[in-house]
């Protein structure tokens, strides 16, 4: 079927790291020559959901006990929810996890971004890639390079559509966000190298630019990456809430006590606070845009 060109909106890329300090720099750059009224449009729209959730203090229920969230202050985090890890045919498929685990929760998760875009709250995609080359992933002998190694990274397969693509590498199929939560035109996407979201990435820099202290964390895997970054987003002094129904681990789910229990449980009692989707999306409903 031919493409409408014109109507057709603009799909949402990977920002580099040169791009993501060339808009924080500019931002900067506009506010201390014109002031705030000034920004260059690209700020704007970055600076928006601020503006439609002005001081709008968001209460829901969570463990250990309730929390408040400024809206004008928050950001969605999507973490890894990618072909790799939550499509037939990806890594984890292809080693024999059970992936319904993480599809299970692709249905509450596109509904808390359905709403948060409702809201004007920033959404933001972290996607675990590598360089075609593996320059990026770790030396000689390091745990990360080894374990993914083990795992596959690199590894020539074939999507479902018949296409070429590769394990773990960027740009391809495998770490593309799965199709149900494809992010949008306004939407940020970071690629990471490690567990972590902060490693080595512009995450920092251009949550501090968006005036970011509250984050709503979704994605897999609970007890890996998203446990990784909410440990690294609390040494940074944000506030993490994890959406339990958002997130599903595939390793040790079978344990009488489970990798992702363990998580909940060490995120709730020491890094951060532990809801659930529904609880937020009513709260967050309650406070309409004026």
């Amino acid at each position: 079927m031919k493409r409408d060109s014109k109507n057709e909106a603009p799909e949402p890329r990977n920002l580099s790291r040169r791009e993501v300090l060339a808009f924080i720099g500019a931002t900067a750059a506009a506010s201390l020559v014109a002031g705030a009224g000034a920004q260059p449009a690209s700020a704007k729209q970055a600076s928006a959901p601020a503006q439609n959730m002005r001081s709008r203090i968001v209460n829901f229920d969570a463990k250990p006990e309730p929390i408040a969230i400024n809206g004008a202050k928050t950001a969605v985090i999507v973490v890894d929810m990618q072909n790799d890890f939550g499509t037939k045919g990806g890594l984890f498929d292809l080693a024999g996890f059970d992936i319904s685990i993480i599809q299970k929760a692709i249905g509450p998760t596109a509904t808390v971004l359905a709403a948060a875009r409702r809201a004007g709250l920033k959404i933001i995609y972290l996607k675990m890639g590598f360089h075609p080359d593996l320059s990026d992933l770790g030396s000689e002998g390091s745990p990360n390079r080894m374990r993914h190694l083990l795992a596959g990274v690199g590894k020539t397969v074939r999507a479902p559509n018949g296409t070429e693509s590769r394990i773990l590498i960027r740009d391809t199929w495998n770490t593309d966000i799965v199709p149900e939560l494809k992010p949008q035109t306004d939407d940020v996407v970071i690629y990471k190298h490690r567990f972590s979201g902060f490693y080595q990435t512009d995450l920092d820099a251009l949550l501090k630019q968006l005036g970011v202290k509250y984050l709503i964390v979704t994605g897999c895997t609970t007890s890996v990456c998203v446990e990784s970054t909410i440990r690294d987003a609390m040494f940074r002094d944000y506030v993490c809430v994890l959406l339990e129904d958002c997130t599903g681990e595939v390793v040790g789910s079978s344990l009488p006590r489970s990798n992702h229990e363990a998580s909940l449980f060490l995120i709730q009692q020491r890094f951060g606070w532990v809801s659930a989707s529904d609880g937020f999306i009513k709260a967050l409903g309650a406070q309409s845009i004026a």
